[in-house]
């Protein structure tokens, strides 16, 4: 066990070298191209798992009609029911990524083994997907297949998430402070043309078609299983790059040793000194890791419900997911000079008020066909990109020169703690008003949660936060 000075000097994601003595070393940092397009591939790729698999299409037809009984009593109850435990799956998929993500991160870190760690998670993701494409649709209230698939998919979000903790840790050892939000911008919006890339072949080669490339068709799901399994595929390619070609810190002394205790540890011993000295960065991880949360169940969900409640057909969803990207991607990137100019926390403040309008909407319009749809879930699209980007420059204006790593990281380690209010509020939702259409209310609260506790912080003037007159302030001070 380590001692706790040697511990304390352990940050979770620090791509320094900390010797035992607590003496910390500057590693270089080299944003070679090469290096910058490997690690963003691999956002590139897992668009396969975020956008065809938790969000476009396999979760919105493990819960469409495909598996009802014809002929049903209350078709519309048997979709609100598989819809539920698809939430009760993802809420228990959140419970073991908040208790495991803080220590295999910390282990990763303080091992030096960052790579290990993400190419194990990522084979696990590669498998969950590859063996999605067994799921055959057995109508049923709770079939085989639908368990089979709801477990599946709880399985492959866990492994996603703890994969992701390692590939957000590389972020650091190509980029430096200066550098940070630029490659990561990259990445993000890898991930957006990503999604659009992929969806539009499989859309073209095998949902839209009623026959589909080598033949294939709808019956059995055959369109959507060979997409998931062609989705795996997509991700194993392109997650290749990384672990060829962007190196990991070099370390001068040999890593310290933890443990999974000491791990838990040492994110305690970062919370306590946040509490004492910096509160309100403390505060705003908080509020942060419940409204990101509720930004994530806005794409695990929309296609659920636009399937359910909208009567959106499998290739409806798919060219609303085009459109959904093409719109998340601009926004973010008229927000990335809006934050500039009039500071983050107003950026993310408009953009989850406009989250929580449209979102209502929805609910209230839930009758109102496709096009009420259309143009609320287009409105939400185009504010999760700006809040989620927002969100990651503000706390990058919070942070001290020197801790940026530790302050990224626990931002990472506390929105994987809340991954789990989204789904959870989704299933309640609809368990006690038993239509699907009231999971909306769900995901809409864990959002105002986060927006009211975001307004109560109190951020120090003169960082940035208010833009270029917070900024100013502080100079002409």
């Amino acid at each position: 066990m380590v001692s706790e000075p040697a511990l304390a000097s352990v940050p979770l994601y620090d791509a320094r070298v900390t010797a035992p003595d607590g003496v910390t070393t500057p590693t270089p940092h080299r944003s070679h191209r090469r290096q910058v397009i490997s690690w963003s591939l691999w956002d590139w790729g897992s668009a396969s798992f975020n956008a065809v698999v938790t969000t476009f299409v396999f979760t919105r037809w493990i819960t469409s009609d495909a598996f009802v009984e014809a002929g049903a009593a209350d078709p519309d109850a048997v979709m609100a029911e598989h819809t539920e435990w698809l939430g009760w799956g993802l809420t228990a998929a959140g419970v073991l990524i908040a208790l495991l993500a803080p220590a295999l991160g910390a282990l990763a870190d303080a091992s030096g083994r960052r790579k290990v760690w993400l190419g194990v998670n990522s084979v696990a993701v590669f498998g969950s997907m590859t063996a999605m494409f067994f799921v055959e649709p057995t109508p049923g209230s709770l079939s085989d297949a639908v368990i089979l698939g709801i477990v599946l998919l709880s399985v492959g979000n866990v492994f996603f998430e703890l994969a992701s903790v390692a590939y957000n840790a590389l972020l650091l050892d190509i980029s430096t402070p200066r550098t940070i939000g630029r490659i990561s911008g990259i990445g993000w919006g890898a991930g957006y043309v990503g999604g659009i890339v992929l969806l539009l072949i499989l859309f073209v080669g095998f949902i839209d078609p009623e026959v589909g490339w080598f033949g294939v068709t709808g019956e059995d799901g055959m369109d959507i299983r060979i997409s998931v399994l062609l989705s795996a595929v997509w991700f194993a390619v392109f997650a290749i790059p990384v672990m060829l070609w962007v190196p990991e810190s070099p370390r001068t002394e040999k890593a310290v040793p933890i443990g999974v205790l000491d791990a838990y540890r040492k994110l305690g011993h970062d919370i306590a000194l946040l509490w004492r000295e910096r509160r309100s960065t403390l505060a705003y991880l908080v509020a942060s890791a419940i409204y990101r949360d509720g930004l994530a169940g806005v794409f695990t969900f929309g296609a659920v419900i636009a399937s359910g409640t909208f009567g959106f057909s499998a290739s409806d969803v798919i060219v609303f997911a085009i459109a959904a990207n093409l719109v998340a991607g601009v926004s973010t990137i008229a927000a990335g000079w809006l934050d500039d100019r009039i500071g983050p926390r107003r950026v993310v403040i408009g953009a989850l008020a406009g989250i929580c309008v449209a979102g209502m909407a929805v609910f209230f319009l839930h009758d109102g066909g496709t096009s009420v749809f259309w143009v609320c879930g287009l409105v939400l699209s185009g504010c999760v990109g700006p809040a989620q980007s927002a969100s990651r420059g503000l706390l990058a204006r919070l942070t001290d020169e020197g801790k940026e790593t530790e302050a990224f990281g626990l931002y990472a380690t506390t929105g994987r703690a809340a991954s789990f209010f989204a789904p959870l509020a989704f299933s309640t939702a609809i368990a006690v008003s038993g239509a699907q259409y009231w999971g909306i209310v769900g995901i809409v609260a864990v959002v105002a949660v986060g927006l009211v506790l975001l307004l109560l912080v109190r951020f120090p003037s003169g960082v940035g936060v208010d833009g270029v007159a917070d900024s100013a302030a502080a100079r002409n001070g």
